[in-house]
């Protein structure tokens, strides 16, 4: 089976770029299950109860987070109520909503999902990714062997060792929250999929995803300055990868970058 993992999607250009494009993609290299970082889409911080709905309609089979997961408060009840969205883990009990899923793809195929957050330079005090991810791993490998890892971190030395830490115990591992596609896709010894970085999904006449000035003024002045997403350039970017379903291992991984243009031909998208 072809999974397709779409790295964090980033405001209004990033939605737009997926709604326009994701059916497009699925056909082009005949995917059948789509998982997307969307903890971005809601003017580049969180996501919206509607936002998600709208993911969800658009044929994305499960929507991952992070860090921003509680900055649109709207979403709490909906975790609860959506199996198909994932937050982070490794969050301490009590958290709304759940870090791990499991689905079936349009041909019928169980694929478990799991979203975990990183330690190190991150803004909250979290459980162990490690050992969390491993318990989560070898719970939903009961039920299907085609599992996939979303470590949202911020340092590749914490991905890459997450990598190599569940390779051979799951299908994919891939990183995101920096926005920065790296290109060291591999399939591990084991037989697990791995990238450092999807990049994200959204506009990259940016610094990451946002207007350039405003953060190179604060690089300058080390004065705080107010951030907007940016508009142009967009692009959808992560990876595909053809999983056995029969044993869960990754056949090949494939990078990513879908240049968007909008159905008028404009390279920038209206606020």
């Amino acid at each position: 089976m072809k999974i397709l993992c779409l790295g964090d999607v980033v405001g209004r250009p990033g939605r737009e770029a997926l709604t326009h494009s994701l059916n497009e993609i699925k056909q082009q290299h005949v995917i059948d299950f789509v998982v997307v970082n969307a903890e971005n889409a809601a003017g580049g911080a969180g996501i919206t109860t509607k936002i998600a709905q709208q993911f969800l309609n658009l044929g994305c089979d499960v929507l991952t987070l992070g860090d921003h997961v509680w900055d649109q408060k709207d979403l709490e009840p909906f975790l609860d109520e959506s199996p198909q969205i994932v937050r982070p883990a490794n969050f301490p009990e009590g958290a709304p909503g759940s870090g791990a899923c499991l689905r079936e793809s349009a041909g019928g195929i169980k694929v478990g999902v799991i979203n975990l957050l990183g330690r190190t330079f991150m803004r909250y005090l979290v459980e162990c990714p490690f050992k969390t991810g491993r318990a989560l791993a070898d719970e939903l490998r009961r039920q299907t062997p085609v599992v996939i890892v979303d470590m949202h971190a911020e340092t590749t030395s914490e991905k890459v060792a997450i990598g190599h830490f569940l390779d051979g115990l799951v299908s994919i591992v891939f990183g995101t929250h920096t926005h920065i596609q790296t290109a060291d896709e591999a399939i591990l010894d084991g037989g697990t999929a791995y990238i450092t970085d999807l990049g994200m999904s959204g506009p990259y006449d940016s610094v990451i995803g946002q207007e350039k000035e405003p953060i190179i003024q604060r690089f300058l002045t080390s004065r705080p300055s107010r951030f907007q997403v940016a508009q142009q350039r967009t692009k959808l970017c992560g990876i595909i990868v053809d999983v056995d379903e029969e044993t869960g291992r990754a056949r090949s991984i494939e990078r990513l970058q879908y240049a968007y243009q909008a159905p008028d031909g404009r390279d920038e998208i209206a606020i």
